[in-house]
C-alpha cells in the first residue's frame, strides 16, 4: 500500500500584528477579558491576497522538500474565504508557483479545510492517481470580519501554511483519519453576506454579519474533536499514550484544554500557538504543524494527532507519522512585499470602508423612501 509522506513544510505569515490592546481601541474589551476567555494575545492581519500568502507558504514547502514545482501533480487549497470563487484559488496558486503539471482544487470546510485537503490528497496518492501533492491551508478572515462584533472580532486572524506529500512505501503521513459533520446545527456558525444567497440583496461582498453561538460551538467542537480523535486512533489500535504530540485546531484555549482533558493527554504533549495567531480557520492546523516541526517539538518518526473543528459543522482528526527527516533540504528567498501599515491601521481601513458603505446605504434608503412617499 502506498502512503503519503510529509516531505516538505512552510508557512506564510503576514507581518502586521493586531494585539488585544489594538482591538480595545474600537471595541469595549481589554486584555484580561480576551485572554481569560480565548487564550489569544495577538493575531496577524494580511496586506496581501490569499493567493500571495499561499505562494509564499507553498514555495517554502517546495524548497524544504527539495523538489521543483513541475514535480507537483496536485495543488489542493483549504480555504473558506478565498480571493475569488471561479476560477478557484488553487489554480491561482499553481500559476504563481509554476506547477505546470498539477491539477488544482479547492476545499471549503471552514476551519477543517486543511484537514480535509490533507485527507483528500493522501487518498489520491494512496490510490495511485498521483505521487506528489502540495496541500495548503490559507485564510484571510480580516476582510470579511464584523469588526463591531466583540464575540468574533477578537477570535480570528489571517495566515497560511503548506506541506508537500509524496508517495512512499514507508508507513508515514496520514495513517488513519475520521471526518464528520454536524450538519443539523450548521446555522450556529454563519457568516452572513458572502455567497450567492446574498447576490440580490444589495450587500457588497465582505460587508458581513456573523451569527456565532459560542456556547453551543464549544460543546460541539469538544465532542467532535474527541470523537474523531478516538475513532482515528482506534483504527490503528492506538491510544493517546501512543501519541507523541497533539496538534489541535487553535480555536480557543478553553476548547484545546477541554479536548486534552477528555483524551487524557499530558498538557506538555499538546502544541499551542493560539496566543500568537488566534484562530486562522483553515490555516490553523497547518501553521501549528509547521511551527511544531520548526521548534523541534516533532522528533523523527513521531506519531501526531491532528484534531479539528469548523463551520458546517465539520470535524476531523488524523493520526500522522512523521518521517526520519525533520529539517529542511533547502530554502527560498521568497517573502511578502513590505507592509507600510500596522495591523490596527489595516483593520481601521477595513472598518472605515464598511462605515462608508453603511452611510451610503442609509442615504439611498432615505431617498428611496422619500420618492415613494412623495
Amino acid at each position: 500500500m502506498n502512503h503519503a509522506a510529509i516531505i516538505g513544510w512552510g508557512k506564510g505569515m503576514p507581518p502586521a500584528v493586531l494585539s488585544n490592546a489594538d482591538i480595545a481601541t474600537f471595541i469595549d474589551t481589554d486584555e484580561e477579558w480576551i485572554v481569560s476567555r480565548t487564550g489569544m494575545k495577538e493575531r496577524r492581519i494580511t496586506h496581501v491576497s490569499v493567493a500571495e500568502m499561499a505562494e509564499v507558504a507553498g514555495a517554502r514547502a517546495l524548497a524544504c522538500a527539495g523538489i521543483a514545482a513541475d514535480q507537483i501533480e496536485l495543488v489542493i487549497l483549504g480555504c473558506s474565504l478565498p480571493d475569488e470563487i471561479c476560477p478557484n484559488m488553487a489554480s491561482a496558486v499553481s500559476r504563481r508557483l509554476g506547477t505546470t503539471n498539477a491539477a488544482a482544487m479547492d476545499v471549503n470546510t471552514a476551519c477543517t479545510g486543511f484537514s480535509y485537503a490533507l485527507s483528500t490528497a493522501t487518498a489520491l496518492i494512496r490510490s495511485g492517481v498521483m505521487k506528489t501533492a502540495l496541500v495548503i491551508g490559507a485564510e484571510m478572515v480580516s476582510r470579511c470580519m464584523d469588526w463591531d462584533n466583540r464575540n468574533v472580532a477578537v477570535l480570528f486572524g489571517d495566515g497560511c501554511a503548506a506541506v508537500v506529500l509524496q508517495a512512499t512505501e514507508n508507513e508515514e503521513g496520514v495513517l488513519a483519519e475520521r471526518l464528520g459533520c454536524y450538519a443539523d446545527a450548521r446555522d450556529i456558525l454563519d457568516v452572513r453576506g458572502v455567497g450567492q444567497r446574498y447576490a440580490n440583496t444589495g450587500i457588497p461582498n465582505g460587508y458581513t454579519s456573523w451569527n456565532f453561538d459560542g456556547q453551543e460551538i464549544f460543546k460541539r467542537a469538544v465532542h467532535g474533536m474527541v470523537q474523531a480523535s478516538t475513532e482515528a486512533m482506534a483504527k490503528l489500535g492506538k491510544t493517546i499514550a501512543d501519541i507523541d504530540l497533539v496538534i489541535p485546531h487553535q480555536a480557543n484555549l478553553r476548547i484545546i484544554d477541554a479536548v486534552g482533558k477528555r483524551l487524557g493527554v499530558d498538557p506538555d504533549k499538546v502544541f499551542v500557538n493560539i496566543h500568537r495567531y488566534g484562530n486562522m480557520s483553515a490555516a490553523t492546523i497547518a501553521v501549528a504543524l509547521v511551527e511544531a516541526i520548526e521548534e523541534g517539538r516533532v522528533k523523527p518518526g513521531a506519531l501526531l494527532l491532528l484534531p479539528g473543528f469548523g463551520g458546517g459543522l465539520t470535524w476531523a482528526a488524523q493520526v500522522v507519522r512523521i518521517g526520519q527527516r525533520t529539517t529542511p533540504l533547502g530554502s527560498t528567498g521568497i517573502d511578502f512585499p513590505p507592509c507600510a501599515k500596522t495591523g490596527l491601521e489595516l483593520v481601521n481601513d477595513l472598518r472605515a470602508r464598511k462605515a462608508r458603505y453603511h452611510g451610503a446605504a442609509k442615504v439611498f434608503l432615505e431617498e428611496a423612501a422619500a420618492l415613494l412617499s412623495g
